[in-house]
């Protein structure tokens, strides 16, 4: 019996010692190796300062800038979360309603652009809610809406490998190449 529970317990510590130890650092190293940025939360800077996420939403607010997904958890990664509210929501029709009244618009409005999104936190919108909001932009910008229309397109990520996922346009990325572009006008 003796013996037995000494093989026990030094298999207990090689696993132990495996798989609490040189598996995670492993899997650390790899990832700190091959995906440096993405395995350190992708902080975007700008001019040395983190300015978010490319994977949190972020609330933005200006009519100068592009607005994101509604937010269940206010854009609180500590309370990530959805609104928990079914289709037969009350509560949820109402706030839909209320939502697509303050775009308006005499055009359909995306659903991305009234809903939120399961995390609450989702950094994208469609091209079609950042294009909803072009004439928005540009107009408090006082730029032309075709030269608005031609960020969004180019700020547009495609399909993963042509076919998971949807287009999308990150609100943090498209919200910076527009403060780029200010920022060359003004230099002008």
């Amino acid at each position: 019996m003796k013996h037995h529970l000494l093989i026990s317990l030094r298999m207990t510590a090689i696993l132990v010692v495996i798989t609490c130890g040189l598996y995670p650092l492993v899997v650390f190293a790899v990832a700190q190796l091959a995906f440096h940025d993405k395995a350190n939360g992708s902080f975007v800077a700008r001019n040395g300062h983190v300015v978010g996420s490319e994977l949190i939403g972020q609330s933005f607010t200006s009519d100068r800038f592009f607005h994101s997904r509604p937010s269940g958890s206010d854009y609180d990664a500590t309370a990530s979360g959805g609104t928990n509210l079914g289709p037969t929501s009350k509560k949820l029709r109402d706030s839909i309603a209320a939502a697509v009244k303050s775009f308006d618009i005499h055009v359909d409005v995306p659903a991305d652009a009234v809903t939120s999104s399961g995390s609450g936190l989702d950094p994208h919108i469609s091209p079609a809610n950042a294009n909803v909001q072009a004439p928005r932009v540009a107009r408090a910008n006082g730029l032309p809406v075709e030269q608005i229309r031609a960020l969004i397109a180019r700020s547009t990520e495609q399909r993963f490998a042509g076919v998971f996922g949807e287009p999308r346009v990150n609100v943090l990325r498209l919200n910076l190449a527009l403060h780029e572009i200010e920022k060359e006008m003004k230099r002008r």
